[in-house]
Parts: structure tokens; C-alpha cells; sequence
């Protein structure tokens, strides 16, 4: 007889955007560049207080280009990260510091952050979502099997391809996936 084991799901979150507000120059997004500049979004805390309570692991998983780029520390984005960890109910951040010309496997759009952390937690990628307000956050979520849910900011760039859901905010997100068949088991 085969062990009868509740699927482990997560929701996979971008930082910048989802998480706390990107800096907005010329229609595209950047991260904060300060600790000080980081600013968590004021529906956020509650949304993660939600998704939480339903049973999901929540992961942020964040393209940092600046870092091999040169233009930010990596203690400073350490430093942001112990800061949301500390604030927020979020299980894990995982990060790729590369850039483009890096062609590594976890960078977004490929879908190597969250294969990782769906392989050391045991997570069902098909149970789960990814949320990003960039095309590159939903292109990774589709390809790693994830539902997709992308938070339109409105930014000067390409939309993502079919979304499962388009929203205005992570609230707004959490609402979306609470109100799924099923959301609320662990």
C-alpha cells in the first residue's frame, strides 16, 4: 500500500514589482538600489498572511542582473533579503546574480530557480503558481509547469503570452488563486 501524501505546493513570486515597489524610469522597472529604497508593497504582507494560511510555500525567486553587472553588491541584496524575510512570511529567496550573456540555467526566463526549490522542498510544480509582473517571470513559470498569474504594472515592454490570470496587484493574485478549486488544502 502506497503512502497517501498531501501534494506540497508553493507560489513562486518575483521580487521587484510583486514583493516591493520597482523603481519606474522611462516605462521599464529596476530594482530598489538601497535597503532604504526598498519598499514593500502595502498589500503584500496580507496577501502572503493568506496564501500561507492555505498551505502554500512561498518562494521568491528574483533575476539580480546588477550583480554580475557590477552596479549593486551582493551584501546589499543580502541585506534586502534578510530585511523581507524578517518582515514577511516567506519560506525562501532564491536569486540569480547572472545576466543574460552568463547563459546560465536560472536566470528567467528558464525555469531554474524553481525547479531547484520544488526539488529540495519535494513541491508538485503542476500545483503550483508563479506570479511576476514581467514576461520573463511568466515565461519561467509556464516553463517550469507552474499556473501562471502575471501582476500588469503597466510597463513600457513585452507583455507575457497567456497568462492564466492578468491582475493589478499580489492581493489581487491571492484572491485569484484562493478562489481556485482546491486552494485551500495543504
Amino acid at each position: 500500500m502506497g503512502i497517501d501524501r498531501a501534494v506540497r505546493r508553493a507560489v513562486f513570486l518575483d521580487r521587484d514589482g510583486v514583493i516591493n515597489r520597482a523603481i519606474v524610469r522611462n516605462g521599464k522597472p529596476y530594482p530598489p538600489a538601497t535597503e532604504e529604497a526598498l519598499e514593500i508593497l502595502p498589500d503584500v504582507p496580507d496577501a502572503l498572511a493568506r496564501l500561507r494560511d492555505a498551505g502554500f510555500r512561498l518562494v521568491v525567486v528574483t533575476n539580480q542582473p546588477d550583480i554580475a553587472r557590477g552596479t549593486q553588491r551582493r551584501e546589499i541584496v543580502d541585506r534586502m533579503h534578510a530585511r523581507l524575510c524578517a518582515e514577511l512570511p516567506i519560506d525562501e529567496i532564491r536569486v540569480c546574480g547572472h545576466d543574460d550573456a552568463d547563459d546560465c540555467e536560472c536566470r528567467k526566463p528558464r525555469a531554474g530557480l524553481l525547479e531547484a526549490a520544488a526539488r529540495d522542498a519535494d513541491l508538485s510544480l503542476a500545483d503550483s503558481f508563479m506570479v511576476g509582473d514581467r514576461w520573463r517571470d511568466v515565461e519561467a513559470g509556464r516553463r517550469a509547469g507552474c499556473i501562471t498569474v502575471f501582476v500588469d504594472r503597466q510597463y513600457d515592454e513585452p507583455r507575457p503570452d497567456r497568462p492564466a490570470a492578468t491582475v493589478r496587484s499580489l492581493g489581487e493574485a491571492a484572491d485569484w488563486i484562493l478562489s481556485r478549486p482546491g486552494a485551500a488544502h495543504s
